[in-house]
């Protein structure tokens, strides 16, 4: 099953929901990342958790959505949007039909302070993120039809630290 986990810039939330399907589903799914206006690089506070978790950063970088859209992308089964929309931040609408779901989280980018300070609301959002992906692991998702797949995402998508 593929995934693709969206916000708009694709510097920070994506990228880690990326990262932790990948660590938490291999062998069942396969993660991809994206954004509607990719900022170009993946945040340092994003590349600096990856780090601390054993996670080659390497092979992360910022991208349009634009490149899951074509003739040699691999087919999308499920799109997840992570952005804010409570916090009035314009969320993408991937193109297609894969089951669509928005677990909406605050952007750690936007955090300020110290280096730790930011570090501290990066591992919140990994914590969040982690607890949905798990709760989605945990699920027979390859019996589940698409309606009681989708039902499912969307219950994950009201777990605490919601945006």
């Amino acid at each position: 099953m593929n995934i693709l986990v969206l916000c708009t810039g694709n510097s920070a939330r994506s990228i880690l929901g990326e990262a932790i399907f990948n660590q938490l589903g291999a062998g069942r799914v396969r993660a991809y990342s994206a954004g509607s206006r990719p900022k170009g690089v993946p945040h340092p506070g994003a590349l600096r958790l990856l780090g601390r978790r054993g996670i080659d950063t390497n092979s992360f970088r910022s991208k349009s959505w634009h490149e899951f859209t074509g003739p040699d992308a691999p087919p999308i089964d499920i799109a997840i949007t992570v952005c804010g929309n409570a916090a009035g931040e314009a969320c993408p609408v991937f193109p297609g039909t894969p089951i669509r779901a928005h677990w909406g989280l605050p952007d750690p980018a936007d955090a300020e302070g110290s280096e730790a300070e930011v570090d501290a609301a990066f591992e919140a959002t990994w914590l969040a993120l982690t607890a949905r992906v798990a709760a989605f692991l945990a699920l027979p998702f390859e019996k589940l039809d698409p309606r009681e797949l989708a039902d499912h995402l969307a219950e994950f998508g009201r777990m605490e630290g919601a945006a």
